[in-house]
């Protein structure tokens, strides 16, 4: 009967150490997997945070790479626009930088008279009126050179005679000129025969004496209107 009780209690206490064991076993267990889900939940936070850090710095670097292109774009755009401007530079707009206010006002062309040559070209331009008349066009019938008529046109533009529109014609960039005010001239009024006239202190507008019937004031008109016509011409 001791024998039985004996190996009752042996048994008891394996199986009492078994179960020990087994719930050894299971906390073990347990707790492994609460680790492992929690080094999951921290893995997952950890990819998902850095998913997020990866996104930002993509979309960062595409912003970048967008500012890059986008100011790639505007120096060629500028580029583009400045070779487009040096382009339609013209001689005149060189020697605008090159010379003062001054050396364009006295501009002189060697053995002419310039006042006859600025009350000539201006004329010669009024005639045009609104239409105006492409400079190149009016060096060429002044037989003058482009340099010398682009010197020319600027004292015509200081003097304040002309103006200046510039063009594109075909495929050049030139000026179209255009009278804004004709000097005086005392050319013909110092041709007209009153001031050497022997009877002008007789003559009237109801006289025997007349310029009404003044045959020299009717051949120095002729003449005058067929000096303009010849300038026009020319």
């Amino acid at each position: 009967m001791v024998k039985k009780e004996i190996v009752s209690a042996v048994n008891l206490k394996k199986e009492i150490e078994e179960a020990k064991a087994e719930l050894v076993s299971r906390n073990k267990k347990l707790k492994l997997s609460v680790k492992t889900e929690a080094k999951k939940k921290v893995d997952k936070k950890k990819a998902e945070a850095k998913k997020k850090v990866d996104k930002k710095k993509a979309e960062a670097k595409k912003k970048e790479e967008a500012k890059k292109k986008a100011e790639e774009a505007k120096k060629k755009e500028e580029e583009a626009k400045k070779k487009e401007e040096e382009a339609k530079r013209t001689y005149e707009e060189e020697l605008e930088e090159q010379l003062t206010e001054d050396e364009i006002k006295n501009f002189a062309i060697d053995k002419t008279d310039m006042d006859k040559l600025v009350n000539r070209v201006t004329e010669m331009i009024a005639s045009y009126a609104t239409n105006g008349i492409l400079q190149n066009i009016l060096w060429r019938k002044l037989k003058l050179s482009s340099r010398d008529g682009s010197r020319l046109a600027l004292k015509l533009e200081k003097l304040g005679n002309i103006t200046r529109e510039k063009i594109l014609e075909n495929g050049r960039w030139t000026y179209l000129l255009l009278i804004k005010k004709i000097p005086i001239s005392t050319i013909s009024i110092e041709n007209a025969p009153c001031l050497v006239c022997p009877v002008e202190g007789k003559c009237s507008t109801d006289g025997e004496i007349s310029p009404k019937t003044c045959v020299y004031i009717e051949d120095w008109v002729l003449t005058e209107l067929k000096t303009k016509k010849s300038h026009e011409t020319n």
